[in-house]
């Protein structure tokens, strides 16, 4: 089955995991699961059960309610005997991988590789996999299928497991709506939630097609291994939640006030509503309104009084924001995001630690590791250079290492909010590759 979404452009969508282009059912319910490879010819059959659980983007439902996503570390693909002219051709972020690319991403302190949660960042991971439902009975028989697909085989260990969900309300553990500004990609038949944002070049997520450059991206060789794949980061974040409800409390002097801070700092109400529409007040019937939530840019606010500059979501996409300065195209730095909840929730109003690891696994998928996620992550996110304050870093996932603030335009007088301390923690991560069905294939059946 192939769309044609936009001329010119065909995406080979029976080819293509749909994990890796589709988003998730909502609410869902998920296992991410770790495996390490101790004997070639288990991994080989291992991968030649997983290409028949797979879900492809051209399936009859798109992936739909259930999907089961594989992705392979460099380590991984050694272990399959992927020959090294062809391990060679791969980006050189992905041959490091993310443990070796710490310090540049800001993974230091608590946040250091040395710190992560073993054996994430190290040479025992070698598959990713990725099974999510719309309710548990589903997943269950989707998960068995994957456990299965390993549990017989002596030369395939489970190193890691993590459950995942999303609530109903998309919100995760700092209590804010997740998932909203997602780019359409040419080709995959999904229309654009944002009017203003036309959609993607194929090439920016998939390999083998023309990217926002006009040119085809760099992909693994032999082409049945690079096309119809996608890079894909993996990274577990442990969220201080206590400790980011206690520092908007002591800084509030009513709740309104701290709904309001909270809002400034994350670019958009708890219910999903942007700030730049609804500056004043949360209105959770836009929040909730996929249809607007999306449709709206910063162009019109160049000094940050409606959404300040610095707040997380207007970095991670500065929208029209950067339209003027012709050294930044934002289209080369998107991506496909995906959030998810792990740890139960600290229930609403409490402010004191209760020791429960909570927080998000975050998921990122597209073509060029280098200046997508690792250029939002330094430049962006870490860096405050490109709003023109130098000293601070995104107020919420921003690493604050040494004092930290973080700038509230405002008139008569703006306000400024000092002393920030970390509230997302690295708890370790992987650079991964999701093939298309065909590389599966050729995985599963390289000589010995």
């Amino acid at each position: 089955m192939r769309v044609d979404a936009t001329p010119g452009v065909t995406l080979e969508l029976e080819d293509i995991q749909a994990g890796a282009l589709y988003e998730r059912p909502s609410p869902y319910v998920g296992t991410y699961l770790l495996l390490r490879i101790a004997d070639r010819a288990d991994g080989r059959e291992l991968v030649r059960r997983l290409h028949r659980i797979v879900n492809p983007a051209g399936g009859a439902d798109g992936g739909g309610e259930t999907s089961l996503t594989v992705a392979f570390t460099y380590r991984g693909l050694e272990a399959l005997g992927v020959p090294q002219e062809s391990l060679d051709t791969f980006a050189p972020e992905f041959r490091q991988g993310m443990a070796a690319r710490a310090e540049i991403l800001g993974d230091t302190g608590e946040s250091a590789p040395d710190q992560w949660e073993k054996p994430l960042g190290t040479d025992d991971v070698h598959v990713a996999i990725a099974v999510l439902s719309s309710d548990e009975d589903r997943l269950a028989a989707v998960a068995e299928k994957a456990r299965a697909a390993h549990a017989e085989l002596p030369g395939i260990d489970l190193v890691w497991r993590q459950d995942c969900y999303q609530l109903a309300t998309g919100r995760t553990s700092f209590g804010f709506k997740d998932g909203i500004g997602q780019p359409a990609v040419e080709g995959s038949g999904r229309p654009a939630t944002d009017a203003r944002e036309r959609p993607l070049r194929a090439g920016e997520i998939i390999l083998g097609y023309p990217d926002e450059t006009g040119e085809l991206p760099p992909m693994p060789s032999p082409d049945v291994l690079g096309r119809n794949g996608t890079y894909v980061v993996f990274r577990k974040l442990h969220t201080k939640v206590a400790a980011y409800r206690s520092y908007l409390r002591a800084r509030a002097a009513t709740r309104a006030e701290e709904d309001l801070l909270g809002a400034k700092m994350v670019g958009r109400w708890q219910s999903g509503a942007p700030l730049a529409v609804s500056p004043d007040a949360d209105d959770p019937e836009l929040g909730g309104d996929p249809r607007r939530n999306n449709d709206f840019g910063f162009g019109d606010d160049p000094r940050g009084f409606k959404c300040p500059v610095g707040a997380h979501a207007r970095r991670a996409n500065p929208r029209d924001a950067l339209d003027d300065e012709g050294s930044v195209d934002v289209r080369l730095h998107r991506m496909i995001r995906r959030g998810t909840s792990y740890g139960p929730m600290l229930p609403d109003g409490v402010t004191e630690d209760d020791g429960v690891d909570r927080g998000i696994v975050f998921v990122f998928a597209g073509a060029h590791l280098k200046r997508q996620f690792e250029f939002v992550k330094t430049q962006w996110l870490n860096d405050g250079i490109f709003i023109g304050a130098p000293l601070e870093s995104d107020p919420l996932v921003g690493p604050h290492h040494d004092p930290s603030s973080f700038t509230i335009p405002q008139r008569p007088i703006r306000r400024k909010l000092h002393d920030l301390p970390p509230f997302v923690i690295t708890r370790g991560g992987e650079y991964c590759f999701a093939p298309s069905l065909s590389a599966l294939r050729w995985l599963a059946e390289l000589d010995t």
